[in-house]
């Protein structure tokens, strides 16, 4: 299984706090942070598309209320 090069986020600022994705031949995404470079979250694209829709919309705004 050959992986693609990890991309930094075009929403990532400069420095630390990054966003990294990576796509894999099977088709899977995988995404890391640059704080915890070694922590992987592996996703497909209808599962993160689903995220980023969730996200837009304001649907995921309560989980950081507390």
């Amino acid at each position: 299984m050959r992986t693609h090069p990890w991309r930094k986020s075009s929403y990532s600022a400069q420095g630390a706090n990054c966003l990294y994705v990576s796509a894999l031949d099977n088709a899977a995404i995988r995404l890391r942070e640059s704080d915890e470079p070694d922590t992987i979250l592996t996703t497909n694209p209808a599962a993160l598309s689903a995220l980023i829709r969730s996200a837009k919309a304001g649907q995921l705004d309560h989980l950081g209320e507390g």
